[in-house]
């Protein structure tokens, strides 16, 4: 493994839980100084293999090297390089900013001068010099992320792991917190995330989609939608039920159809003859698009 250009390397990595195999033989690569995003629904593997990746489960089989150590036997290693936030923050919500950053930093080693300095540092790049002595349980949802990625960056780690970190944020603060993610990357962190949001993939370098603990297809988001073996038209009807009423007295042949917004998309095969009677424009397929269809249409087989 090449340690100077691929920070993550799995390999047929396996994980068990009695007869329930939560990830099956994941290989996977994510390359320095990008954003790799974790796509897939609740129960695909996405939270196991980031424990896997961590340090803190052991593979059933296969093997997993994070910034060239092997996960299982080099756990400790690993955990002091990288930085892990999830969802829930991680924050103590009975202690102000900084006491939570001053905890964070006696955990990674920080002390003295180089302590407060990060932590100063964090308070100007999060835009929290004011919460300073707020506690972190009255903040809004949006400053309670930004102060748990200051708490997971404090060490200045090589690698960013992040567990659904928007799911609990109004747009404004997902933008945001992704105008860092990219401030990050321009300093050379490799970020792995997780997320339900179709739109946060798109700012992602590679894309990996998981269904039943297997990789059913990986690339970039211009990569996935421009391989997708479908094409996507909208039909064009007063409602979404008309449309599809439409569709069905066609007679047409469709991979998918269904709601999206306040159109009604239908996934079709590249050489689909499509009857004169129905209304319908030709769409350019986003990647919410690309998730349906391979969270509907491959079901857990490989590809």
């Amino acid at each position: 493994m090449n340690k100077n250009d691929t920070v993550i390397e799995t390999r047929e990595l396996t994980c068990r839980f009695g007869n329930f195999t939560a990830v099956d033989k994941l290989n996977l690569q994510v390359q320095r100084g990008s954003i790799y995003g974790f796509i897939g629904s609740n129960g695909s593997g996405k939270s196991t293999t980031i424990r896997m990746l961590c340090g803190l489960l052991r593979p059933t089989s296969g093997q997993a090297f994070v910034l060239g150590y092997d996960t299982a036997a080099d756990a400790e290693r690993i955990k002091q390089r990288i930085g892990y936030m999830s969802q829930r923050f991680s924050l103590y919500y009975d202690l102000t900013c900084v006491e939570n950053l001053s905890f964070y930093a006696g955990l990674y080693g920080l002390s003295g001068q180089i302590k407060k300095r990060r932590i100063e540092e964090i308070f100007s790049r999060m835009q929290l010099e004011e919460k300073r002595q707020v506690l972190a349980g009255s903040m809004s949802g949006g400053q309670r992320q930004r102060l748990a990625l200051g708490c997971a960056i404090l060490h200045r780690p090589e690698l960013l792991i992040l567990d659904e970190p928007t799911s609990a944020v109004d747009p404004t603060s997902r933008r945001m917190f992704w105008n860092l993610l990219a401030e990050l990357t321009q300093e050379h962190t490799t970020i792995l995330v997780t997320t339900h949001f179709m739109d946060e993939a798109e700012h992602c370098d590679a894309v990996g989609f998981l269904k039943a603990g297997r990789m059913l297809a990986g690339g970039s988001p211009q990569e996935l939608k421009k391989g997708l073996p479908a094409q996507l038209i909208t039909l064009d009807y007063g409602t979404t039920k008309e449309a599809q009423q439409a569709l069905l007295s066609s007679g047409m042949s469709y991979l998918d159809a269904y709601v999206f917004g306040q159109k009604f998309h239908v996934l079709v095969v590249p050489e689909c003859v499509f009857p004169s009677a129905l209304c319908y424009m030709p769409a350019e397929i986003t990647m919410e698009d690309v998730f349906i269809y391979y969270d509907k249409q491959q079901g857990g087989k490989d590809i």
